[in-house]
Parts: C-alpha cells; structure tokens; sequence
C-alpha cells in the first residue's frame, strides 16, 4: 500500500491527471468551436451541419425521421470531416498556445543560464588570478 500510496503522490502522476482533466475540458470548447463556428461556416456553401454530408455508396439509401438508415450503405465523410477539423483546431490551438511560448520561454532562459554561467565562470577566473597574484606577492 506504501508504495502505491508514493507512485500516486509523485508529480508525474498528478500532472497526467491534470493534464486529461483539462483535455477533457478542451475538447468540449473545442467541439463547441467547430459546432458553433465552423459548421455555420460551412453551411454557407451547403448544409449547415458536417455530419449531414454523406454519399449513398449501394442504393437504394433511405434514412428514417431519428436519421438512422434503413437501407443501402451510407457513407458519412461528413462526420470524419468534422473530427478532422477539430483535431485540426486542437493541434494547431495546443502548438500555438502552449508549445510556441513554452519554446521561446525555454530558449530565452537557456539564453539566461549560459550567460550567468559566463559571468559565474569569469568571475573565477579573475579570482584566480587575483589568488595567483597574492600567492606571488607572498
């Protein structure tokens, strides 16, 4: 029990938990966006919801009123576009949001890093000279 009690509070495991708890609470901002949005967008040039694009692949295809098929084979491209499109907008929101400041935050304390290191390695070296020159004057 010890030892599952030290995995559970280690800090890799709690960050996961976070990290799917708010995933799970930007997907739905996400499918709201391309419901709300992106859909209406669409519907400028047809139907306004993805989902209604299908393709009857072997005919006759017929749909009741709750939108299941009774018969023939549909194929629904409009509901893979629709996935497509979120996915689409969740990489490119995560990448832009939190992968490019996340970079360019790294990048500039790197930076920071090695010029303290400089500093820190100059300053040794100017107390080892003034250390030598003690050492000579005796």
């Amino acid at each position: 029990m010890k030892g599952f009690k030290e995995f559970l509070l280690r800090g890799n495991v709690v960050d996961l938990a976070v990290a799917v708890v708010i995933g799970a609470a930007f997907t739905s901002v996400v499918n709201a966006f391309v419901k709300g949005v992106i859909n209406p967008l669409v519907g400028l040039f047809g139907t306004k919801d993805l989902a209604a694009y299908s393709s009857c692949l072997k005919g006759p295809c017929e749909v009741d009123a709750a939108g299941n098929v009774t018969s023939g084979i549909f194929i629904l491209w409009g509901s893979v576009l629709s996935a497509a499109l979120s996915f689409l907008i969740t990489a490119a929101v995560v990448y832009f949001l939190l992968i490019l400041p996340m970079n360019h935050f790294m990048r500039k304390r790197k930076s920071v890093d090695e010029e303290a290191l400089e500093a820190e390695a100059k300053e040794v070296e100017l107390l080892t000279e003034i250390r030598d020159a003690l050492v000579r004057r005796g």
